[in-house]
């Protein structure tokens, strides 16, 4: 017998084209008619009439919600439910977070926190076993990894490339155990796979949601319209189409989808009525197999010809950096959570825990159309606002008092410096007198350079002293670069910023007093700075450090080369800032760009930099060299070598992209070498394990390839690099971005993306990011160049 496993269900996207409040709601119906509140009313009502009845739910964010408005009888209702299994938890994370642009810190903090709500609720039977991705725009192979180690069965997912699914079904190969990990024992990463065959919509004909244009099952034998018997063969004929394409007799189809069953009533109905009739069963051969085993990952992911959900590998790259900023603030805050609780005697309790706040937000963030960068921009705003304001209607910061009570010891409140992004923070920007306090969340001690905002007038001298030793230390002025008054915008008059080494235990901080100097004693520990405007020079400019000594060329004012002090290694490094026309698609396919979609090939410079601005320092041995670069009004560079410290750090500064010639722009910053990497490039998978990519190659199926650049991107989470048989050139990142390399010795990475044109995926609005000032967004990352050899580049660029 052919067993069809009929599974009820609706995907509530925890935002997207409405913000989660208006989804829970129903809300902003103008947008679209989704209310979670009344799905989950309908179909707990509909499951507790009928005992055969099964439903499966995924959204923890939503049903807690939800689960905190019913009274005592309902929650006793469902909570039976749960222990009959008739209403099962799959997945159990708070959202289904994207997996391309997500960090595994925030991938296992918004599965915990889904987890733990169900445990604490409704105990151990309520533990999904299987994982259920089902709308994600691509698959990690390290998100599996860490549903294997979460103890998961199974992981189910609708969307995969279309031709990988063509060539999958042709071979029976649409379930198979997914091997999540290059370097954990098998089986401790492997975990079942199975491919939907639908995405996670009902085959056509049987979507009974009020919503739906399918006709219902009209049973009624007396009715001129009874279409029973087309329905039943209908369905067998949709089961046999299924059954085709899998190695066994159970076959899987998913009933609902997005934000159906608010009327639960019309599906059930339909349902009770298609199992009754359609039960006689099909008779169908089974026979034994092995399965096959994959080891790569599912990216990237294309649709149709020429259509590359690529692009949002970078959209929306001031969200994303804020995510992954405000990620690091969340384990801060629960590490100092953590010590008050044991300063007090307190059992940490996770539904009180002031860290909640931000825990949630930050568990919504990672849904797959959050930090994906792929929802309405109102949507966009809404998920930074929680991530900053914490709690909107209360506007209290939960995380920010818990902080200032722990390292304070409740006798104070720290300020907080929340635009050091640009260089501005009004505290120290108008005070000569401060502390500073920085804290490390990493489980090992780490030197990190501090850089603050401060107005260095003349007569403003600054004294930095470590106070837990009482040690003076060195410390360096540098003027606020040309792209930093850019983005401010005449706020605040910090025209320095005062830059010292901060040595910072594990899990712990460290304070810093700034003062005026006392005594002309002082003087000398402070570098004062001369700094000049240089257009072509005489000779190329080199700046160096201990470790690596980077050169550029006169002519061009671009990075030349790149020597590695220790190794010897000495190699020309070309970086250059370009932006592909995301208005135009290729001549193939006349496509637009979109918030998910890159399609084009063309390639254009920024403009050739007109002005460069190099800051020459008095004294020797200074704590930092820096290159500035102005490729345009819109974009800039700093180029920067702090003293001990084994990288390059390449500060970007993009945007407000112009538009004015209706040409949207995908900017993009690239690195030539001359490395030997014959089409090979390496990614991360979410920050951890590394996978090996080939251009216009997939490992485990023969390409058609249709877009030569995006078709060639993949999710690049905290780095990429490129080797040959001697030399590897990595470059890490701030924030997710996509990357690729398309010629040997290459490789660039997508910064910024400003659009005009829209994708026609179901936003219908396109990623035109004003920014605060309605003229465009400005955005402004890091990356960190390492050179060096083969083997000694694993253990730098993982640290």
């Amino acid at each position: 017998k052919l067993n069809v496993h009929i599974v009820p269900h609706t995907h509530d996207d925890v935002g997207w084209l409405k913000t989660v409040d208006q989804y829970y709601y129903g809300a902003n119906s103008s947008i679209a008619w989704a209310g979670v509140q009344y799905i989950l009313d309908t179909v707990v009502q509909q499951l507790s009439v009928d005992p055969t009845r099964r439903f499966i739910y995924v959204e923890v964010a939503f049903f807690s919600r939800w689960w905190r408005e019913q009274n005592t009888e309902v929650q006793q209702e469902v909570k039976r439910l749960v222990q009959e299994g008739r209403l099962e938890f799959i997945l159990g994370g708070w959202s289904m977070n994207d997996e391309a642009a997500t960090h595994y810190n925030a991938i296992i903090d918004q599965m915990t926190l889904g987890l733990r709500f169900l445990n604490d609720t409704f105990g151990p039977c309520a533990r999904p076993r299987v994982a259920w991705q089902i709308d994600p725009f691509g698959h990690s192979r390290e998100q599996a990894s860490l549903f294997a180690q979460m103890g998961f069965d199974g992981l189910f997912f609708g969307r995969l490339d279309y031709q990988d699914k063509e060539t999958r079904e042709m071979k029976l190969k649409m379930e198979e155990i997914w091997r999540g990990s290059q370097s954990l024992h098998h089986p401790e990463a492997d975990l079942f796979t199975g491919l939907n065959e639908n995405g996670y919509n009902p085959p056509a004909g049987f979507c009974f949601d009020a919503y739906c244009k399918d006709d219902p099952i009209m049973d009624d034998p007396t009715l001129e319209d009874n279409n029973v018997k087309q329905k039943v063969d209908d369905f067998i004929s949709a089961a046999h189409k299924q059954a085709k394409h899998f190695r066994t007799n159970h076959i899987m189809m998913t009933m609902g989808s997005d934000f159906q069953y608010s009327n639960a009533k019309a599906w059930f109905k339909n349902l009770d009525k298609l199992m009754k009739y359609v039960n006689s069963a099909v008779r169908y051969k089974n026979c034994f197999f092995l399965w096959s085993v994959k080891s790569d990952d599912f990216f990237p992911y294309a649709d149709a010809p020429h259509q590359f959900w690529t692009g949002y590998f970078t959209s929306r790259p001031g969200l994303k950096g804020y995510v992954r900023e405000s990620n690091k603030y969340l384990q801060v805050c629960n590490q100092l959570e953590t010590v008050a609780h044991l300063r007090s005697g307190m059992k940490s309790n996770l539904r009180t825990s002031k860290s909640n706040v931000l825990r949630a937000a930050m568990g919504v963030a990672q849904h797959h159309d959050a930090v994906s960068g792929t929802s309405k921009q109102h949507v966009a705003n809404d998920y930074a606002k929680r991530l900053y304001i914490e709690i909107p209607s209360l506007n209290r910061r939960h995380c920010k008092d818990v902080i200032s009570s722990v390292i304070t010891e409740g006798s104070s409140n720290l300020t907080f410096c929340d635009y050091m992004n640009i260089t501005l923070c009004d505290f120290t920007q108008n005070s000569n007198r401060f502390t500073a306090v920085v804290y490390n969340p990493l489980a090992r001690a780490v030197s990190k350079y501090i850089r603050i905002p401060v107005d260095c007038t003349p007569s403003y001298i600054f004294v930095v002293i470590e106070l837990v030793t009482g040690a003076r230390l060195t410390t360096q002025l540098v003027p606020v670069s040309e792209a930093t008054e850019s983005v401010r915008r005449n706020r605040g008059n910090a025209n320095c910023e005062l830059v010292f080494l901060a040595k910072l235990p594990a899990l712990g901080y460290n304070s810093f007093s700034v003062i005026p100097p006392i005594s002309c004693i002082f003087v000398d520990l402070v570098y004062f700075l001369s700094f000049l405007l240089v257009v072509n020079p005489s000779d190329d400019i080199t700046i160096s450090n201990e470790f690596y000594s980077v050169n550029f060329n006169r002519n061009s004012g671009l990075m030349d080369s790149i020597v590695n002090i220790e190794s010897g290694i000495k190699i020309p490094v070309h970086q250059d800032m370009l932006w592909y026309n995301g208005s135009m698609g290729n001549n193939a396919s006349k496509q637009q760009s979109g918030k998910g979609h890159f399609y084009n090939f063309y390639v254009y410079n920024v403009i050739d930099i007109i002005v460069k601005l190099i800051v020459y320092l008095q004294g020797s041995n200074p704590l930092v060299q820096e290159v500035y670069q102005k490729f345009s009004d819109w974009a800039y560079q700093v180029v920067r070598l702090y003293k001990g410290i084994k990288h390059i750090e390449v500060e970007w500064t993009v945007g407000p992209i112009p538009v004015k010639d209706q040409w949207g722009k995908e900017v993009i910053s690239r690195y030539e070498t001359n490395i030997d990497s014959n089409g090979y490039f390496y990614t991360d998978a979410n920050g951890r394990e590394v996978l090996e990519r080939k251009k216009n190659y997939r490992p485990t199926w023969k390409l058609n390839q249709t877009e030569p650049v995006a078709g060639n991107y993949y999710p690049v989470n905290s780095r990429i690099y490129i080797r040959d048989a001697h030399v590897q050139l990595t470059v890490l990142t701030d924030r997710s971005q996509g990357g690729s390399s398309l010629s040997s010795g290459a490789l660039e990475l997508m910064v910024h993306r400003r659009l005009l044109g829209e994708d026609s995926k179901g936003v219908a609005e396109p990623l035109n990011e004003t920014g605060q000032f309605g003229d465009g967004l400005i955005t402004r990352g890091k990356h960190w160049l390492l050179l060096d050899t083969v083997t000694s580049s694993a253990k730098q660029h993982r640290l």
